[in-house]
C-alpha cells in the first residue's frame, strides 16, 4: 500500500486540501476568515506544502515531488522518464479529490457566495492582469525558482552544513512562503501543474451552487508555464551538478 505512487497521491491531497482551504476561508462569503487577506493565503500554502511533503514521505513516497514540474526537473536531471506520466497521474487525481474535500468542507459556504470568480479562485489559479504572454512568463519564473532553491537546500554543500534531512519539508514549505509574497501576485503562483488542473476539473464536474465557467482558455498557462520552469531548473541544476 505505500508505494510512491500512493505517496504522490496522499501528499498532494493533502496539499490541496489545505491549501485550496485557506483560500475557501478567505473568500467565502460568512466563513470566520473571510477578507482575511493575501498574506493568509500564503502562509496557508506554505504549511499546505510543508504537509503534504511529510505525507507523501509517510505514505511511501520519499522524494515527496507532489508536482508534476518537480518531478519533470528530476527526469531532466537524471534521464530518467519512467516516473514522469504515473507520477502525474497520481498527483492530478490527489488534487482532484483535495479539492473535492474542500467543496464538501465548506458546503454551506458556496450559496452564500454570489461571486462565480470567488469560488473559482478557490479552486484554480488566475491573473490579476490577463496576458498571456507575460502570465506565462511568471509562472515559469516562479516555478524555476522553485525547483532551483529546493536543489539547494537538499544539495550536498548545504547538507554538509546542516540542517537536519527531518528540517527539509519545513525550509521547503518557507519556500513556498516566499514565492507566493514575492512573486505570486501576477497569476496566483500555482507553479504546480497538477494543483491548477487536478481542482479545475473538479470546478467543472462538481455541483458547486451557483458556479460559473472553469476558464478552460486560460488554464494551459499554470500547467504548461510550471513545466517549463521546471525543465530550465533541471537543466541548470544538472549543469551545476549540485
Amino acid at each position: 500500500m505505500l508505494t510512491p505512487w500512493f505517496g504522490e497521491f496522499m501528499g498532494t491531497l493533502v496539499l490541496i486540501l489545505l491549501g485550496n482551504g485557506v483560500v475557501a476561508g478567505a473568500l467565502l462569503k460568512k466563513s470566520k476568515a473571510e477578507n482575511s487577506g493575501w498574506l493568509v493565503i500564503t502562509a496557508g500554502w506554505a504549511f499546505a506544502v510543508m504537509c503534504g511533503v511529510f505525507t507523501a514521505i509517510a505514505c511511501g513516497s520519499p522524494e515527496a515531488h507532489i508536482n508534476p514540474a518537480v518531478t519533470l526537473a528530476l527526469a531532466v536531471k537524471t534521464g530518467n522518464y519512467s516516473h514522469f506520466f504515473p507520477f502525474f497521474l497520481a498527483q492530478t487525481c490527489g488534487a482532484f479529490l483535495g479539492a473535492t474535500l474542500v467543496w464538501i468542507h465548506y458546503l454551506p459556504h458556496w450559496r452564500e457566495t454570489p461571486e462565480p470568480t470567488a469560488k473559482l479562485a478557490v479552486f484554480s489559479t488566475s491573473p490579476a492582469i490577463r496576458s498571456p504572454g507575460s502570465n506565462f512568463v511568471s509562472e515559469v519564473i516562479g516555478t524555476f525558482v522553485l525547483v532551483f532553491v529546493v536543489s539547494a537546500i537538499f544539495s550536498k554543500g548545504v547538507s554538509t552544513l546542516g540542517p537536519a534531512a527531518a528540517l527539509g519539508p519545513f525550509l521547503v514549505g518557507s519556500l513556498v512562503w516566499g514565492i507566493g509574497l514575492s512573486l505570486g501576485g501576477t497569476t496566483g503562483y500555482a507553479i504546480n501543474p497538477a494543483r491548477d488542473l487536478g481542482p479545475r476539473i473538479a470546478h467543472t464536474i462538481l455541483p458547486i451552487a451557483g458556479k460559473g465557467r472553469s476558464d478552460w482558455g486560460y488554464s494551459y498557462i499554470p500547467v504548461f508555464g510550471p513545466l517549463v520552469g521546471g525543465a530550465l531548473a533541471g537543466l541548470f541544476v544538472k549543469f551545476l551538478a549540485f
